[in-house]
């Protein structure tokens, strides 16, 4: 009876503890570490805001921010255990923003200092990122001072929250871009490079090599930017597989863990740059790639669906003759596809015309149309294209297991007007 008593009254005190709000983990920086409540935390993720669940079975500990506002994506990573890397977007010099427009500064400073006031004290965020590649395609005198307004917006945010880092995000390296950041912004806690291709490997000694001994991001990772690719001769780039992508991924994974480097692989979601499938790691259908396999296997992690699927590998993807013919010439595709699983595979093709946007970046860019009609006798090893107009185009194949993963594969090709 006495018992029963001592247990009734605690029940209220146990509710309230049970829907009590988390409290904000303590985050800091010790020499090349971050450190979450005093423990080592590498940040391993990816940037985008969908399915994090998934993510987060796939062995992701953190997902990035842009700067849209971050309060659904940080109570969703707190439901699932994820950190949040909360971005705050600055203006870009290329785009416009005047540096020297002291007035526009004001105001987006005043919007740093709303976002960091309202959700500091959440207890899913890891660290504010501070501005993305505000350096790109700006003049000398425009990144300095784009990079002293970085300077003083993470002031303004370690000003405002004492208990977690600031993080800076540059495209690349090289030149005195490292130096500049640190004498012009000295209150940024975290390097973040963005950096594509082979040079994902070499990036956290570059850095090192360049002066910085902070922790180090890999902020954006992904097997070959588009401006790193060879082209056809009217310009249009030659994307890889995501079978040639998955391979390239797991290579750099493995350097940026031997380096002790956070790693966040670019797109976790879907998004039309060159091409629907480019930076992708999902397809616009919802299938996941290759490219998620090998986190998975970086981080100790499950592919999405969590069975073991392994994802269909491209064996060659090209064109049966020449890139480009006259107008009244059809043109067919050969494809060879494999699962590691041996699951039946099918095949989708997409005929869309090649993009014109020179976007910068990953400035927004519209989906070119699509021709369906153009495509004739579509099967698992190849289709045959018949009756476009002249003009530029692009050749998909989408391989798919039904257990929810998928190749991708493209090829761009010219139909010329005249001989």
């Amino acid at each position: 009876m006495h018992s029963s008593r001592l247990c009734f009254a605690a029940l209220p005190l146990l509710a309230a503890l049970a829907t009590a709000p988390a409290a904000a983990s303590q985050v800091s920086v010790q020499g090349r570490d971050i450190l979450v409540d005093g423990r080592p935390f590498l940040p391993r993720g990816a940037s985008g805001t969908v399915r994090l669940a998934d993510l987060k079975g796939v062995g992701a500990n953190v997902i990035r921010t842009y700067g849209e506002d971050p309060g659904e994506t940080l109570d969703a990573a707190q439901r699932i255990g994820l950190k949040v890397i909360v971005g705050f977007w600055m203006g870009h010099p290329r785009l416009g923003f005047d540096y020297a427009n002291r007035a526009a500064v004001d105001d987006q400073l005043a919007a740093l200092r709303r976002m960091v006031e309202r959700y500091r004290s959440h207890p899913a965020l890891l660290m504010w990122g501070i501005g993305n590649e505000v350096e790109v395609e700006a003049d000398p005198e425009s990144t300095l001072a784009a990079f002293a307004a970085v300077g003083e917006a993470a002031r303004l945010a370690k000003t405002l929250d004492g208990q977690h880092p600031t993080l800076a995000v540059v495209a690349e390296l090289g030149g005195t871009k490292i130096a500049d950041l640190k004498r012009l912004a000295p209150a940024i806690d975290v390097l973040g490079i963005n950096s594509y291709g082979d040079g994902a490997m070499s990036a956290p000694a570059r850095a090192r090599a360049e002066g910085w001994s902070g922790p180090l991001l890999l902020t954006e990772m992904g097997a070959l930017g588009h401006w790193q690719a060879p082209s056809t001769p009217w310009g249009a780039r030659f994307e890889p597989t995501s079978t040639q992508k998955a391979d390239r991924l797991r290579r750099y994974l493995a350097a940026t863990e031997h380096a002790a480097a956070g790693a966040l692989p670019f797109l976790w979601g879907q998004k039309q740059e060159v091409t629907p499938t480019w930076y992708s790691l999902l397809t616009p259908s919802g299938e996941w790639t290759e490219s998620v396999e090998a986190m998975a296997g970086a981080w100790g992690g499950k592919v999405p669906g969590g069975a073991g699927n392994r994802a269909p590998r491209i064996l060659s993807f090209r064109l049966a003759g020449a890139d480009s013919a006259p107008a009244g010439t059809d043109f067919r595709t050969l494809l060879a596809a494999t699962d590691p699983d041996g699951d039946p595979l099918k095949v989708e093709w997409q005929v869309m015309a090649e993009t014109t946007a020179r976007s910068v970046g990953g400035d927004p860019e519209a989906a070119p149309p699509s021709f369906p009609e153009a495509l004739m006798d579509g099967t698992p090893t190849g289709a045959r294209i018949h009756g476009l107009p002249a003009g530029r185009y692009r050749v998909f194949a989408y391989v798919r297991d039904g257990r929810g993963a998928a190749a991708t594969a493209n090829l761009p090709f010219e139909i010329r007007q005249g001989p």
